[in-house]
């Protein structure tokens, strides 16, 4: 028999869910979050009493009719593959930050109150605030600084980063940007083009800006897809832009692709390009890149070694949901919640030793040679490279009721329903602990050398 619950928001907001008492609390609060398509930290009782995950809705008391709350986690951690460090923006617009302490993870400089977004380059971090302001911090090498912008950083909408400099989308639909100029920081060169932007997106050491009439605008080092020149006159009604380490592929508003940059990291599609129809979606490691169709398949090119060949798996890769990227290798969710890699083994591509426990999986992410994907269970299951976060043994035994996960280039940190956070992976990346109450700090005070 099916029961009928009522699920409020502290908003006011309602959903009804059906449920069968022999479903688990945790499948009801994953229905929960996909009605509502944000992430809940617990389900309360009209009692007042908070439900366990593993209890069934019988066990745990649910009657038919009852009205359960929600509360809907809005904490949110914000790294990158390319970061040394991680971000935890709270509910409440405060910020803790760990890693390394000279390429972000020691955010005492500066003032993080309401911050809205975070975004991350090698080693520094860019905060908007809610009044449309930008505080970064972290090295200035990599963008940490804005005093040559500052005054133009005024009604930011959107960040974006590549390795050592950052871009900014202001309300007006202009940009502002900062960092290394050789590898996007300085965009003088294209700055009356860079009107009505929409989006951005970045290579290492590139730009792409999707304006709002499908066209595209790019700059940074030409070698690394801040080039387009040559593909210019196919870069029109796009509607999204993706990018690996040196290249950048489009996709048209008609599902094909426009692709440029290195030929070495996928700036050539053109030995598949005639099947590169309906496409609906595009990830990209370093040097390569993956298409989903419409119909759940999967197109790849570029660096074969590195997830350009999908042949061995190509039969296993059917109404694919969900597609992640390392380094090297790739991850595709399918619709069963099953995992299929491949590309690089030492980057993620073997996960025969985890494939027993890869089920109902709901989100995967990637540090730069290593995975990890959260279950519908709230488990973690991780592979790849030990070095990049790819042995969460340490912390297995923390990693229960997760809601989110994220990476930085060699570590990862998991967000739990209680509001806590777990991280494993390599200390000097955020990897080895927290500061403040959340950790310990002590295994981040290392040299780095920057380049010159």
């Amino acid at each position: 028999m099916s029961l009928s619950v009522n699920v409020a928001l502290l908003s006011g907001q309602q959903i009804v869910i059906d449920a069968t008492p022999d479903a688990s609390i945790g499948d009801l609060r994953n229905s929960v979050e996909e009605e509502l398509g944000q992430a809940v930290g617990q389900l309360v009782a009209s009692s007042g009493k908070v439900l366990s995950r593993a209890s069934t809705v019988e066990e745990a008391g649910v009657q038919d009719g009852e009205t359960l709350t929600a509360v809907i986690c809005s904490d949110r951690i914000v790294s990158s593959c390319r970061s040394r460090a991680f971000a935890l923006i709270r509910r409440d617009g405060s910020v803790v930050t760990w890693g390394h302490p000279s390429f972000g993870g020691d955010s005492s400089s500066v003032q993080l109150h309401d911050v809205k977004d975070i975004q991350a380059s090698h080693g520094a971090f860019a905060a908007i605030l809610s009044d449309g302001s930008v505080e970064t911090w972290g090295h200035a090498f990599f963008g940490g600084s804005t005093a040559r912008v500052q005054a133009q950083l005024l009604n930011v909408v959107k960040i974006a980063a590549c390795f050592c400099a950052f871009a900014a989308i202001l309300a007006d639909g202009s940009v502002v940007t900062w960092g290394y100029p050789e590898v996007g920081g300085d965009s003088s060169s294209v700055k009356d083009h860079l009107k009505g932007v929409r989006e951005i997106t970045a290579s290492n050491g590139a730009f792409a800006a999707l304006l709002s009439a499908g066209s595209v605008v790019t700059w940074g080092n030409a070698d690394l897809g801040g080039d387009s020149t040559n593909a210019q006159h196919r870069l029109q009604n796009i509607r999204e832009i993706r990018a690996s380490g040196g290249a950048f592929a489009a996709i048209t508003t008609e599902g094909s692709v426009v692709t440029w940059g290195s030929p070495n990291h996928g700036g050539s599609a053109d030995l598949v390009q005639p099947q590169l129809t309906t496409v609906q979606t595009i990830q990209a490691t370093n040097d390569a890149f993956a298409a989903v169709l419409a119909d759940g398949s999967v197109v790849t090119w570029g660096d074969r070694v590195h997830g350009g060949d999908s042949r061995e798996v190509q039969h296993q890769l059917k109404n694919v949901q969900q597609l992640e990227a390392s380094g090297g290798a790739f991850a595709a969710v399918l619709g069963d919640g099953s995992v299929v890699t491949w590309g690089d083994a030492d980057a993620g591509a073997d996960s025969s030793e985890v494939q027993a426990s890869l089920q109902e999986v709901r989100q995967i992410r990637a540090s730069r040679y290593a995975f990890a994907a959260v279950c519908a269970d709230g488990s973690v299951v991780t592979w790849g490279n030990p070095e990049h976060g790819g042995d969460s043994s340490g912390v297995q035994h923390q990693l229960n009721d997760v809601l989110q996960v994220e990476a930085s280039q060699r570590a990862f940190a998991a967000l739990l329903a209680d509001g806590s956070v777990v991280s494993w992976g390599n200390s000097a990346f955020g990897g080895g602990g927290i500061p403040g109450h959340l950790g310990d700090t002590e295994a981040f005070r290392e040299t780095w050398e920057v380049p010159a």
